[in-house]
């Protein structure tokens, strides 16, 4: 298995004790510890997630032509946030079926979803570098494209764009690719039931799994799901998370740091959009032009084709 490395877990270490302290828990957080892991994969097969992984399971070798264009060179699929690589998979295999030749570089700040993107791809005998790496750096994002030739198809799957500022995120992005290149990403549309989905066992152990791994229990506090609009456009919407002590706590990790009553962490928060303020992220300010679109039955979920 080959991965290189530009984010160690030493450093990550580091970061984790540094956001302990700010009370503020960033995105790779959520997938670093085994308890993360364990807790995102039951999510990721969860009836929360079956709108996104529907969009995916409908692509096919048809929409080839716009992910990879008509050239026979062989295609660099570049997925920023992999995760264990299960929609990056379903991806190949339609460029597959259009006779591609695919080599794929999944990257992630995870070491443990990235082995598992990589086996799971060498055992389908795909081409595999997997790229250790914080897609939150802007830095990281050009050292991974850089890590193949053009054509690229980078990929943002399972809603991972709204995971992050999305105008700053996508805008990263887009400068990382060249006329050739396509970008496939995903976005969850704004529905009703996000309001209440705070009451899945699911989704209350994988917002708390951080916070599980160093000692914090949901007996512990109190955890709460906020609904908010962003108004920097139309249609941007946001759900944010955080923990509430309800009692003097110890965290288990070095120097044994507290937690006051009263004080919160905030936790990791994720945006959904409307269909058109999802466009206008990608067309409008993200400067790209979107080639296809595919929707879940449900409407629930997008996955955008995009170039530059």
């Amino acid at each position: 298995m080959n991965i290189e490395v530009f984010l160690t877990e030493a450093e990550i270490a580091q970061e984790f004790a540094e956001s302990i302290e700010a009370r503020d828990l960033p995105e790779k957080f959520f997938y670093w510890f085994p308890r993360s892991v364990r807790a995102w994969l039951d999510l990721s097969q969860n009836s929360v997630t079956a709108s996104l992984r529907q969009c995916w399971e409908s692509l096919s070798g048809a929409n080839a032509r716009h992910i990879a264009g008509d050239a026979d060179a062989t295609v660099s699929v570049i997925s920023f946030g992999s995760g264990d690589g299960v929609k990056d998979r379903m991806l190949i295999r339609a460029l597959m079926q259009a006779g591609r030749s695919v080599k794929y570089f999944p990257v992630d700040a995870s070491q443990t979803l990235l082995e598992l993107a990589c086996s799971a791809a060498e055992d389908a005998e795909i081409e595999t570098m997997g790229i250790k790496a914080d897609i939150s750096s802007p830095m990281h994002l050009v050292l991974a494209s850089d890590a193949a030739e053009s054509p690229k198809v980078f990929v943002m799957a399972g809603n991972t764009l709204g995971g992050f500022d999305p105008l700053d995120q996508v805008r990263h992005v887009a400068d990382c690719m060249h006329s050739e290149d396509r970008l496939v990403i995903d976005g969850e549309i704004f529905h009703e039931a996000i309001l209440t989905r705070h009451e899945e066992p699911a989704v209350r152990r994988f917002a708390l799994a951080p916070l599980a791994t160093v000692g914090i229990g949901e007996d512990d506090g109190e955890l709460r799901f906020e609904h908010k609009r962003d108004d920097r456009h139309a249609g941007l919407h946001l759900t944010t998370r955080f923990f509430r002590a309800d009692r003097d706590l110890t965290l288990a990790v070095p120097g044994e740091p507290t937690l006051p009553r009263g004080e919160r962490v905030f936790l990791n928060f994720r945006y959904a959009y409307t269909p058109e303020s999802f466009h206008w992220l990608l067309s409008k300010h993200a400067g790209l032009r979107v080639l296809e679109e595919v929707r879940s039955a449900d409407g629930n979920s997008i996955v955008a084709i995009c170039s530059r």
